[in-house]
């Protein structure tokens, strides 16, 4: 989201007298959540975008003008420049939140992944026309990582399909090192993982990618990824409607105990330490 529009918002407020906070009471909206809009940190939902034309006599404006999942928080591959934006926005999101669910079917998502399996990602991604480039986004994906070293917030679990486990990306000891990371953070109590079984078969409401994200005083949001097109959504239905997906597909999920054994498992045959493992499925443990 460029600040445009939060500026705008802003030079509104200001020329009515209003502080922030008298604006957030006459919209019924919090304080924080209307500074991190005119800071371009968050996109108003539509009926948020309704409240404030309402308080500021604006009209439709904001309504008309809010950034939707087109521009910018749409992605085409083409498109660098929105993507970049695009992970501003996902970025600061991530920062401000307290509580984070992330579900994937292809590969661990980016808060959670290694150096070398980053970069083995990017590899494959035909946008990036140089090593530098390359190294760019993998340093910008790892920094997306520093949210965790705060012990306490924000939460997060990761529902992973077992062939995200299975998928040798950047090679046997890139990929056992990206489980034993995560195997790590989950026994440091940092994280909680929980494994899709391949036994399960097809678990319907959720594909690709999801992370839900919680916050203090905003509302929550979503952002769902599939295949080279991506959306980050703040509709109160469509957040309800993804979180209510996870958690039918987390009570089909393997125990955390279960999901550790197998990440270890998985982790030995990609070091060629091991056969390949029998996948328990959750009515076996």
């Amino acid at each position: 989201m460029t600040s445009t529009y939060g500026e705008w918002l802003k030079a509104q407020r200001e020329a009515r007298g209003w502080t922030q906070q008298q604006l957030a009471d006459e919209a019924m909206m919090t304080r924080t959540h209307i500074a991190h809009i005119e800071a371009g940190r968050r996109v108003p939902s539509e009926e948020d975008a309704r409240r404030l034309d309402r308080a500021l006599g604006t009209g439709d404006v904001l309504s008309s003008f809010r950034p939707d999942g087109h521009s910018p928080h749409g992605f085409r591959p083409q498109d660098n420049a929105v993507l970049a934006a695009f992970f501003e926005a996902a970025h600061a999101l991530e920062q401000q939140a307290v509580m984070v669910r992330e579900f994937a079917s292809t590969y661990v998502p980016g808060i959670l992944q290694t150096r070398g399996y980053a970069t083995a990602v990017l590899d494959a991604w035909p946008l990036l026309r140089s090593e530098e480039e390359r190294d760019r986004h993998v340093v910008t994906r790892l920094e997306r990582s520093d949210i965790l070293r705060n012990p306490l917030t924000p939460e997060v679990w990761a529902l992973l399909d077992d062939a995200v486990l299975r998928r040798p990306v950047g090679g046997g000891a890139v990929m056992a090192e990206q489980i034993e990371h995560l195997v790590g953070l989950v026994e440091e109590g940092r994280i909680r993982v929980h494994v899709m079984p391949a036994t399960m078969g097809a678990y319907g409401l959720l594909n690709g990618m999801v992370s839900l994200m919680w916050f203090e005083d905003q509302p929550p949001a979503a952002y769902s990824e599939g295949a080279s097109v991506g959306k980050l959504h703040d509709s109160p239905d469509v957040v309800q409607y993804l979180q209510h997906a996870y958690d039918l597909a987390l009570s089909d999920a393997l125990p955390l105990k279960e999901s550790l054994d197998l990440m270890r498992a998985r982790a030995k045959e990609h070091r060629g330490q091991g056969s390949p493992s029998p996948v328990p499925s959750p009515g076996q443990v």
